[in-house]
């Protein structure tokens, strides 16, 4: 009975390694996504300033 309780303890104790894994590589996709986002808004915020700015120079 106390090995089956070992197994157990090691097998719960691996789950939760798994949960902070899965944690870690949610941040990091979080983070990338956070990045494409500011560069994007960054590039498209430069295009649109300057389609803008013809267009108003031709009004």
């Amino acid at each position: 009975m106390m090995r089956g309780a070992v197994v157990l303890h090691k097998f719960s104790g691996c789950a939760l390694k798994q949960r902070g894994v899965t944690a870690t590589e949610y941040a990091l996709i979080i983070v990338f996504v956070a990045l494409v986002m500011i560069v994007g808004a960054q590039l498209l915020g430069a295009n649109l300033s300057s389609l803008f700015s013809s267009f108003g120079a031709e009004v």
